[in-house]
C-alpha cells in the first residue's frame, strides 16, 4: 500500500465512525486491475469533505477496514474512449462508502468550458453516472452485460467559482451508497450521493438513483427495439448553435419545431461523446443536454449556466420516434427562479428536469 493511500486511510480513520467491514458475498465479482500510474492508487493524497466526516460516537477502538479498490476502465465506466472517461481509480472506505479519484479536463471536445473560463457543470452529472456504474460493476458484482437506468440524477454547484482553474485536474469524490437493494444476492438498485472536492474545497454535490436489469430481462423488456441501432436515424436541421449555448452545430441536440411549441430532439448517432457506442434508446446524457440547451434557448441572450439540475426519467426515449422538448420559466420555493424542461414522446413524458442558474448562497 502506497504512502498516499495510507494517508487517506489515516485521515479517514480519525474522523469517521468505525463501520463493520462488508460481508463476503459469494456472488461478488472480483476485478483484477493493473496498477494505475495516477490517482489514489499511485499515492495521491486526498482530503475527505468535512460534511461527510463528522465524528460519530462509537465504542469500537479498532480501525476501519479498507478493501483495495481498482482502476477505472472503459467497460466499467461504459466509456470506451479515454477522452470521455473521468474516473481514474477508487478506494473502498467502508461497506457502502468509496473514495473515487477523478480527472476533469481543462478542455474537452464536448464538455467544454465557456469563453469566460467557467467549467461545464454537466461534468458533475456525467461523472456521477460513470462513477456509479463503475462501482456497481466492480464493488457490487453487477455483470458487465447488465443494463443500467439512472431513474433520477441531480447535481448542485456549491461554489460560484466553478471555473477551469478551480474545477479541473484531480478531483476527490466521496460516494455514499444507500437504499442498496438486492434480489437473490444480485444488486437491483441503489441511491448514491456524491461530494466533489478539490484541494480541500467542496465544488459540487450530486445524487442518483440507479436501477439494474439483467441482460435476459432487458432483452425481453425491449423486444424488437433491440434492433434499432442498426437502423439510420434522420439528422434534423439544428437550431443556431449560439441559441443552444454551443459553438459547434454538431453538438446541438435541438431542432426547430414547425408544428407545435418547443423543439424536436435532434439525434446525431455518430457523435463520439453523446453516442459513444450503439444503443437501442436515446442515452440519458443526450436528454440532460437537451434540457440544458432548451433552458439556454429560452433565456434572453442565451447565456444560461445551470448551477443545479434535477432530472427524472419516466420511460425509455426511443430513437425512431419524434421527441418534443418543452421549456418554461417557473418559481421554486427553495431555488427561486428556475426553468422546467420536459421531453414528450407519443404524448407521454420521457423526462422532467428542473434547472437553476444561481449557486446556493450566492443570491
Amino acid at each position: 500500500m502506497s504512502d498516499g493511500v495510507i494517508s487517506v486511510v489515516n485521515r479517514f480513520a480519525g474522523v469517521h465512525p468505525v463501520l463493520d467491514p462488508a460481508p463476503e458475498r459469494s456472488d461478488r465479482t472480483t476485478v483484477a486491475h493493473p496498477a494505475p500510474q495516477t490517482g489514489l492508487l499511485a499515492g495521491q493524497s486526498a482530503t475527505i469533505p468535512s460534511d461527510l466526516t463528522a465524528a460519530q460516537p462509537t465504542n469500537r477502538t479498532d480501525s476501519p477496514v479498507l478493501t483495495p479498490g481498482g482502476l477505472a476502465t472503459g467497460p466499467l465506466c461504459h466509456r470506451p474512449d479515454p477522452e470521455d472517461r473521468f474516473p481514474v481509480d477508487w478506494l473502498r472506505l467502508a461497506e457502502h462508502r468509496f473514495l473515487v479519484s477523478v480527472d476533469w479536463p481543462a478542455a474537452h471536445r464536448f464538455f467544454a468550458p465557456l469563453p469566460d473560463g467557467r467549467q461545464d457543470p454537466l461534468l458533475v452529472a456525467e461523472t456521477t453516472r460513470q462513477a456509479t456504474m463503475m462501482l456497481a460493476h466492480a464493488e457490487f458484482g453487477v455483470p458487465l452485460d447488465d443494463q443500467f437506468v439512472m431513474r433520477e440524477i441531480g447535481y448542485r454547484l456549491e461554489t460560484p467559482d466553478f471555473t477551469v482553474d478551480s474545477a479541473s485536474g484531480t478531483i476527490d469524490v466521496v460516494v455514499e451508497c444507500s437504499d442498496v437493494r438486492l434480489r437473490a444476492g444480485r444488486l437491483v438498485g441503489m441511491r448514491v450521493d456524491l461530494t466533489f472536492q478539490r484541494l480541500g474545497r467542496v465544488l459540487a454535490t450530486s445524487m442518483g438513483i440507479l436501477i439494474c436489469t439483467s441482460a435476459r430481462v432487458y432483452r425481453r423488456l425491449r423486444g424488437e427495439q433491440m434492433s434499432v441501432p442498426s437502423r439510420p436515424v434522420p439528422l434534423l436541421p439544428a437550431v443556431a448553435p449560439h441559441e443552444a449555448g454551443r459553438d459547434d452545430r454538431k453538438d446541438v441536440v435541438l431542432a426547430l419545431s414547425k408544428h407545435r411549441p418547443g423543439w424536436r430532439l435532434r439525434l446525431d448517432t455518430t457523435h463520439p461523446t453523446l453516442f459513444a457506442r450503439p444503443n437501442d434508446h436515446v442515452p440519458g446524457m443526450v436528454l440532460l443536454e437537451a434540457a440544458r440547451q432548451a433552458a439556454t434557448a429560452l433565456t434572453p441572450g442565451h447565456d444560461f449556466h445551470p448551477a443545479s439540475m434535477r432530472i427524472s426519467f419516466d420511460k425509455y426515449c426511443e430513437l425512431a420516434e419524434p421527441c418534443w422538448i418543452l421549456a418554461r420559466h417557473d418559481l421554486c420555493p427553495e431555488q427561486g427562479a428556475v426553468l422546467r424542461v420536459q421531453g414528450v414522446q407519443d404524448e407521454e413524458p420521457v423526462f422532467t428536469a428542473t434547472l437553476g442558474g444561481a449557486v446556493r448562497g450566492s443570491r
